[in-house]
């Protein structure tokens, strides 16, 4: 891992070609598909026709070889670079690389930077970019670091690799116009209607606020709002279209109608969406497609590595492994579990991750199903008949299952409950079983939150939108704010590979910031209006100045979001990574109080 950690690092400080571009794509050298596939696995995969490792040479002689100094390691699939800890990585797709003076296309390379972009350079000529790939010399004559890989290349391999490298976000991707971005968001048929209308009332309406202010994005006069200067000054904004694809019908049918309804009309990314259990054909249909899965509010996201989709938990088997490393950390541990879950895709993939996590442990784990054809509180009764005095229970159960323990006696020395199947400190627990129970709690708690959420409070006070679902309504409001901003940063870089890689670069920054940001505005208590001028009237995130003096002596933010802290990195699709145990302060009321630090399995 150190010796891979290294290889990256000193790549990123060496990857330095020139850059400039332009909107246009540049026109791919002709070459066979077999070619093609040659330059597709010498830059993703550091692999030669044959299936010899490539080598590079750093440092003079430091060799490295196949994956560890493939091009896609610091400038990523799309080719279009990243920032690396002090240390720009430019992009070389083609059309940077060949691009000439009167035809240049911007790129945003540092977030940290107000607007830190590329610089220009002349056109690469095929001599010159193979100077710079095997020897290290870039087209103005300069040796470039020595971090850089030199590559053991013959003419047939740069030739391939040339060409791939012209293909490379040489178009922009499905959805991406000259004038708006089409999204669309995916409902499954599980979602009871309330929140399913709650969810498309909030998306249509932060959309057509976008809108609003976007028809005069060219006119720098009237415009309401600036997301950045250079969005402004160069005009890439672009309007949303958002399509809602409300799925019909068993799991089994849901690729072929995601399947139909891309074919009808190719969107960019799913933004949001909402499913009350699984996502797997959903995010199948991401992988298949390679169209961006963005933050849905799902309670079984997809465990396997994905390249495409971004959750904002590990849903339910996250709580799950939180849990046993919970139970696996106490003195002394308990010596059985009994888990109590109801058929469904939720409860059978919570029950599987805790049976997992405990594998092997000391502690025995059984599972009961509840019987669906049953009241509650009969199947209740069945389930928890003879569970022994000292055993720890793990409640997986909805509102409704929780509510119908009224009609039972406590059993269990310890018990516990999914805070996102429950509703966390909505769940109706009685008053006679909150006593030895605790809670496993993604979120953060309560207090924090209110500091945390305070402009999405403010902006749905503005627009009278009742708090229902305090979860879900917050979840979609970041996932299309969190779009917004890293769009707006893309420039008229409209890749799908890029969204990914700028979602993945700038979150934990973002989050940082702005939980600053919003803990200094809770000072600025000026005269009216302040706020609004500094933030804008219709700024996704802002809305109107707010009453921030019930909040001013609140804890500091640490992010803007349900959780505590959200943060991803290259490669990582759960952008919060742990969960809290908690209990209920009192036999009655929502209060919580905190029974362990953050747990991160």
């Amino acid at each position: 891992m150190a010796t891979a950690l290294l290889w990256r690092a000193c790549a990123a400080l060496a990857c330095t070609l020139g850059l400039a571009g332009s909107l246009m794509a540049q026109p791919a050298a002709a070459g066979t598909a077999e070619q093609l596939e040659i330059g597709r696995r010498i830059y993703l995969e550091g692999v030669l026709p044959g299936g010899k490792p490539l080598v590079g040479l750093r440092f003079g002689n430091a060799r490295g070889e196949g994956a560890e100094v493939a091009c896609v390691a610091c400038h990523r699939p799309s080719g279009l670079g990243q920032v690396e800890g002090g240390t720009s990585v430019p992009p070389i797709s083609g059309r940077f690389l060949y691009a000439t003076s009167a035809d240049k296309q911007l790129l945003n390379m540092d977030p940290r930077v107000s607007k830190f972009f590329n610089q220009a350079h002349d056109p690469y000529t095929d001599a010159s970019l193979a100077a710079a790939i095997v020897h290290g010399v870039n087209n103005r004559g300069q040796t470039m670091s020595l971090a850089m890989p030199r590559y053991v290349l013959n003419n047939a391999e740069l030739q391939a690799l040339d060409l791939y490298l012209r293909q490379i976000s040489a178009q922009w991707s499905p959805g991406a116009s000259n004038e708006s971005i089409r999204f669309a968001t995916v409902i499954t048929p599980d979602v009871d209607p309330v929140r399913r209308k709650l969810m498309k009332d909030m998306m249509q309406l932060i959309v057509r606020q976008k809108n609003g202010s976007t028809h005069v994005a060219k006119d720098r006069r009237t415009r309401h709002h600036m997301t950045t200067a250079a969005e402004m000054v160069l005009g890439t904004e672009r309007r949303w279209e958002l399509d809602i694809w409300e799925l019909q019908g068993s799991a089994d049918t849901w690729a072929a109608q995601l399947d139909e309804r891309y074919r009808r009309q190719p969107v960019f990314a799913l933004l949001s969406g909402l499913s009350n259990g699984g996502w797997q054909p959903v995010h199948d249909f991401c992988e298949r497609e390679q169209v961006p899965c963005w933050f849905p509010s799902v309670e079984v996201p997809v465990q396997t590595p994905s390249k495409y989709a971004f959750y904002f938990s590990g849903g339910v088997a996250l709580e799950a492994q939180v849990l046993a490393q919970h139970l696996l950390g106490q003195q002394p541990r308990p010596r059985r579990v009994v888990q109590v879950l109801r058929e469904g895709e939720s409860g059978r993939a919570a029950a599987a991750a805790l049976s997992q996590a405990l594998q092997g442990s000391s502690i025995a784990l059984e599972s009961r199903v509840l019987n669906a054809q049953e009241p509650a509180a009969r199947a209740l009764g069945a389930a928890l008949a003879k569970v022994p005095a000292d055993a720890t229970l793990m409640l997986w159960l909805r509102p409704d299952d929780v509510a119908a323990l009224q009609a039972l006696a406590p059993v269990g020395a310890k018990r516990y409950f999914s805070a996102q199947l429950a509703k966390g400190e909505h769940a109706p627990l009685p008053a006679a079983w909150r006593s030895q129970s605790q809670m496993i709690y993604p979120y953060a708690l309560p207090e924090h939150r209110a500091t945390q959420l305070i402009y999405f409070n403010a902006w749905r006070n503005l627009r009278k939108i009742p708090l229902v679902d305090e979860a879900l309504q917050s979840e979609v409001f970041f996932a299309m704010n969190f779009m917004t901003d890293t769009v707006s940063d893309m420039l008229e870089n409209f890749y799908r590979d890029y969204l990914v890689e700028r979602a993945e670069s700038m979150l934990s920054r973002r989050e940082g910031g702005k939980a600053e940001q919003e803990t200094r505005d809770r000072t600025a208590l000026g005269a009216p209006g302040e706020l609004e001028k500094k933030h804008g009237h219709n700024k996704l995130d802002v809305g109107t100045r707010v009453p921030l003096m019930q909040h001013m002596a609140g804890p500091e933010s640490q992010g803007t979001t349900m959780y505590p802290r959200l943060g991803l990195g290259a490669g990582q699709r759960f952008a919060s990574k742990g969960a809290y145990i908690v209990r209920f302060a009192n036999p009655t009321g929502e209060a919580l109080v905190q029974e362990s630090d953050w747990i991160v399995p």
